[in-house]
Formats: C-alpha cells, sequence, structure tokens
C-alpha cells in the first residue's frame, strides 16, 4: 500500500473496486487543520472524471504500470496515435486520456506513456518542449517603459504563450510544459 504523498499525475489508482488514472492533484497545507490531497481522476472503464479528497498520509492502493517512450505521430478525429521506437507499434489514445497535455505535442515529440495491462492509461510531457516561433508581434519603442515587457507569440503546434518582446519570429524557444510558460530560448 502507498499513501497520499505517493500520487502522482498519470499513477493508476484502485478505488472502490473501480481503475482511476490520476489526471490532476494538489497538495494542499492549510494553516489550519491537517493536510490533504484532492484529486481529479478519470474511470479507466467509464472515462468519467471524479474528484476526491484524502486526508494527509492515507492508504491508497496504488497499481503497477509499464512505461514506455513512444513517439507522438498525429491526430485524427480525437484520438492521437503513438509509436513505440523499438518495434514500431503504435497505439492511440483518445482525447479524454491525454486532457490538457494535448496541446504540447508536436509531431514527433517523445512522450512516456503509462500501460497497464497493455492499454495506454496516461502520457508524460518532456519538462520542457521546443517549438519554432510562427508569429511574433514586433516589439514597439517604448514597450519597456511602460512595464509591458511580454507579448503574445505562435508556436508551430498552434500554441499561443506569453514571451519577452526580444523574441522573434522563426526563432526556436523552449516552453515549460508543467507552467505553460516561456522558459528560454533554444
Amino acid at each position: 500500500m502507498s499513501t497520499t504523498s505517493d500520487i502522482r499525475k498519470g499513477a493508476v489508482i484502485k478505488h472502490n473496486n473501480n481503475l482511476y488514472v490520476v489526471v490532476e492533484f494538489q497538495h494542499v497545507n492549510p494553516g489550519k487543520g491537517a493536510a490533504f490531497t484532492r484529486t481529479r481522476m478519470k474511470d479507466l472503464a467509464s472515462g468519467k472524471v471524479i474528484e476526491i479528497t484524502y486526508k494527509s498520509g492515507e492508504s491508497v492502493e496504488i497499481v503497477e504500470v509499464q512505461f514506455q517512450t513512444m513517439q507522438y505521430l498525429y491526430q485524427t478525429e480525437g484520438r492521437y496515435a503513438f509509436m513505440n521506437m523499438n518495434n514500431y507499434e503504435q497505439i492511440e489514445m483518445d482525447a479524454d486520456s491525454i486532457g490538457d497535455d494535448a496541446k504540447y505535442l508536436k509531431e514527433g515529440l517523445d512522450v512516456v506513456v503509462g500501460l497497464y495491462e497493455g492499454r495506454p492509461v496516461s502520457i508524460q510531457l518532456p519538462k520542457k518542449v521546443q517549438y519554432k516561433v510562427v508569429e511574433a508581434p514586433p516589439a514597439v519603442r517604448g514597450d519597456s517603459a511602460a512595464g509591458n515587457v511580454t507579448k503574445e507569440i505562435a508556436l508551430d503546434n498552434g500554441l499561443k504563450i506569453q514571451a519577452p518582446i526580444f523574441i522573434k519570429e522563426g526563432e526556436e524557444v523552449l516552453v515549460n510544459t508543467e507552467t505553460g510558460e516561456y522558459s528560454a530560448r533554444a
């Protein structure tokens, strides 16, 4: 048995004899009262998303999941295709399984896919992903004096983020996939 401190995004938990994959989690330590972990989990059988709060230190049953590095290929009709680079076997996942991480996917990106009994249940993105800037408005003289030191840029996968005013179209940038923010030039 594991405790609430072992809960991570993508972990598969057995709760009330059903299997759930953790979509989001947050460890909360309020100033008054006991700490707890708030989770959003998706039922692997029905696809329903539920919210469960665990008290700190409470036992949870985390099921063993195999992790394999796979390459993202393409998206079609709400399904995302990944390929195992060792044996070229392809798997598909639905948009609900991937969730908000879908916006960071780009062709050729290596991700870690969690498999439970041969079935894909979750993905883990790299902490930082490199993208090409396809649209960046020019910096206007005096912008920095007004305190406006960022601008919205568009990346090659369609993602739009805030970046420093010196970033130009055609440059490569790194984006933090945990926060969705600009990280650095590549």
